[in-house]
């Protein structure tokens, strides 16, 4: 039975899609719900499934296109036999496109160590995956170690004179659909938001002596690690339970102050930066916290995130400080009117009751929207969290 294949029903607030890569070529042989083609969205990377055992026949769609819900992408033949996934791809169409140009390049595009950016690039540069050593997690390959690949002089057949000067090599690679999004909301939110960052430092001595003294049982008891971030998450869900105005948004002439606490927390992929939401995260214990972070993290990492996961928030907290950031002043994620910066804990000097000791301190910054937040509610909001950090049992006890 002949079948078309779809794009699947996009979410209101995205408009279209664009074709990265077909996952199947022409003549080759698909099982039920396997993935057809990636849609990338401004937010995620949809995977379009196959509705039955059979082979895809005919694509209607080339990579690159962009498409709107219900737009034919293929035709399928359902219940047929065809070649095999290691089959070589040269069924596909001869077109214009760089994937149908290279086959190869295609076929060893599919490699599930290469993540979906990643297997764009592969088949804009043609560089061969396999001759690449990946630097993501478990060995994947990135966007950036397929990039640097492509960029790297290639070695010559034998040795010759080294030439004084010549051609320097670039590489121009479109924007994915994320990072021109993400491009675009930051500029709007300085162009819209009055943005200023106020900057303190926290001391995570009793902190850290908390999680070396419970890390174990914590993590037999729950099956996951017990991190700093659900520290942090719930000592600003204590600031901003005192400072609403940071848990609010401005619509219009119109300040919205939300009644929940919906915590997104930045997670940093090869295709750019993303924002999964805690919901009612007030009601999350620590364990919960740690949980829905780690798979928030996963699912980022290899492009499974759905829209639902990124939609909505109150508050924002990014950390630098896992990529060695000492200080930086993030940008307030719009509409939301705050966002509290992490940085890198540094053993330094300081001086407690007189004495210079070395205590493991952090930089915080939170970043707000002037036009409805004063100095004063962000530096006090700040110092709560410190407060809240330095001293965990007031968060127990609601101090």
């Amino acid at each position: 039975m002949t079948t078309e294949i779809r794009v699947p029903q996009l979410p209101e607030s995205v408009a279209d899609a664009t074709l990265v890569a077909w996952r199947k070529q022409p003549g080759e042989a698909a099982s039920r719900d396997e993935n057809l083609a990636d849609l990338e969205t401004d937010k995620v990377v949809l995977e379009v499934p196959a509705p039955a055992a059979g082979v895809v026949k005919e694509w209607k769609v080339q990579p690159g296109t962009t498409v709107k819900s219900g737009d034919l992408l293929a035709i399928y033949e359902e219940g047929a036999k065809g070649a095999a996934a290691s089959a070589p791809a040269a069924a596909a169409p001869a077109a214009s496109t760089p994937a149908a140009a290279a086959p190869a390049a295609a076929a060893k595009a599919t490699d599930p160590k290469l993540s979906p950016a990643a297997r764009r690039v592969v088949e804009e540069t043609k560089v061969d995956p396999a001759a690449i050593t990946g630097t993501g997690r478990d060995g994947r390959l990135t966007k950036a170690d397929v990039i640097t690949a492509a960029s790297a002089p290639k070695a010559a057949a034998a040795p010759a004179a080294v030439a004084p000067s010549g051609p320097r090599a670039e590489q121009r690679v479109p924007m994915t659909r994320l990072r021109a999004r993400i491009a675009e909301r930051l500029v709007q939110a300085q162009h819209t938001a009055a943005l200023l960052t106020t900057f303190n430092e926290v001391d995570l001595t009793a902190v850290t002596e908390l999680r070396a003294r419970h890390k174990d049982r914590f993590e037999k008891e729950h099956g996951v690690k017990l991190g700093f971030m659900s520290f942090f998450v719930k000592a600003s869900i204590e600031a901003l339970r005192k400072f609403p105005v940071m848990n609010a948004a401005v619509e219009g002439n119109d300040v919205i102050y939300h009644e929940f606490y919906d915590i997104g927390v930045a997670v940093s992929t090869d295709r750019g930066l993303v924002v999964p939401v805690l919901r009612n995260a007030e009601n999350l214990g620590f364990a919960q916290i740690e949980k829905q972070i780690v798979e928030y993290g996963t699912r980022a990492r290899a492009g499974s995130l759905a829209l639902e996961d990124l939609q909505g928030g109150t508050f924002t907290i990014t950390n630098g400080g896992v990529f060695g950031s000492l200080l930086s002043t993030p940008i307030v994620n719009a509409p939301q009117s705050a966002i509290l910066g992490m940085h890198k804990i540094q053993e330094r000097p300081v001086v407690v009751n007189g004495q210079i000791v070395v205590r493991p301190m952090m930089y915080l910054a939170v970043s707000y929207d002037h036009r409805i937040i004063d100095g004063r509610e962000a530096v006090q909001f700040l110092v709560t969290i410190k407060d809240c950090l330095e001293d965990p049992g007031r968060m127990l006890l609601g101090l």
